[in-house]
């Protein structure tokens, strides 16, 4: 009796799980089609509500994440205001030292000569216009990146590094490895702070950040290239540029929630990594796996 048992539940579950990777086969094979002819490494994460629609392609694979990391870094800040040891109307003086020349920064270009703005304006330049004058800022408010990293291993992220800035990121190619995550791992922290459900954000800092990543101007070529105008995406961008010698690109990334006109959503996290193709080509890659993945949902 129990091995009729046994034999029962294991064919309950080859079934079960056969119909969960038959639900995305065909997305599936529309990805790898898109990638296939890329001399490029793609790693891909998606995410229905329906647990069935699930797919990951290298999903466990680290990538660099570049500025995809300041999501992350805003939502540490957002814990430390939720504990009350910062807040948003709180002002942070921006010297003219800190306006570094080889960093991209929005916030240098209107406050050449430093300036004083509050932590939440702070975190708008930072997320929606990957600031990283404004991501060294918190950086440096917080206590440094590895209170970053210990504040999502604290809540059981461990496919996630981060251990340096943006000033030495961008000084030192080698070392923007040093701040790596995964496709799933991207994904998993992207639902778990969307969906709140242990309510790791108060409701002030949750309306906050998801209306930032809502508003992020970068990466128009990449998730929202393809779908439609008026498309609601809350996203947040990486790029390294292309090395000097090799021409070779590290990260051309971009994670997101991507909202369907039926009032769903699903999760998508796409990184691209040893890219001999030009930044238009890698941003493409993403814009079409996007689409194929706008497509599958609002088809079903």
């Amino acid at each position: 009796m129990a091995k009729k048992s046994l034999l029962s539940i294991l064919f309950f579950l080859l079934v079960f799980t056969q119909g969960y990777s038959q639900e995305t086969k065909t997305l599936r094979l529309k990805i790898e089609d898109i990638i296939s002819s890329k001399n490029a490494i793609v790693g891909v994460a998606i995410n229905g509500m329906d647990v069935k629609d699930t797919l990951s392609i290298n999903g466990q694979r680290h990538f660099p994440m570049q500025s995809v990391f300041k999501f992350p870094i805003a939502l540490t800040v957002l814990s430390e205001m939720d504990k009350g040891n910062l807040s948003f109307d709180q002002k942070i003086d921006i010297k003219k030292s800190e306006l570094l020349p080889g960093l991209w920064s929005p916030i240098r270009e209107k406050y050449p000569e430093g300036g004083t703005l509050t932590i939440a304006e702070i975190l708008e330049y930072t997320v929606a216009l990957s600031d990283n004058v404004g991501c060294d800022v918190l950086l440096n408010l917080l206590g440094g990146p590895q209170v970053v990293e210990n504040y999502f291993s604290s809540l059981g992220f461990k496919d996630f590094s981060v251990k340096i800035n943006e000033e030495t990121m961008q000084n030192n190619w080698d070392l923007q490895f040093l701040n790596w995550t995964t496709p799933k791992e991207a994904n998993r922290i992207l639902a778990t702070f969307y969906e709140n459900k242990s309510g790791l954000l108060s409701e002030e800092s949750y309306d906050f950040v998801w209306d930032v990543m809502k508003g992020t101007k970068t990466g128009k070529g990449r998730l929202k290239g393809q779908l439609p105008k008026e498309t609601v995406i809350a996203h947040k961008t990486g790029w390294s540029g292309a090395h000097k010698e090799t021409g070779i690109t590290a990260a051309v990334n971009n994670i997101g929630i991507v909202f369907l006109p039926n009032g769903k959503h699903f999760t998508i996290s796409v990184f691209v990594t040893e890219s001999a193709e030009n930044l238009e080509t890698s941003e493409k890659i993403i814009a079409d796996i996007s689409k194929a993945t706008w497509d599958y949902f609002t088809d079903k």
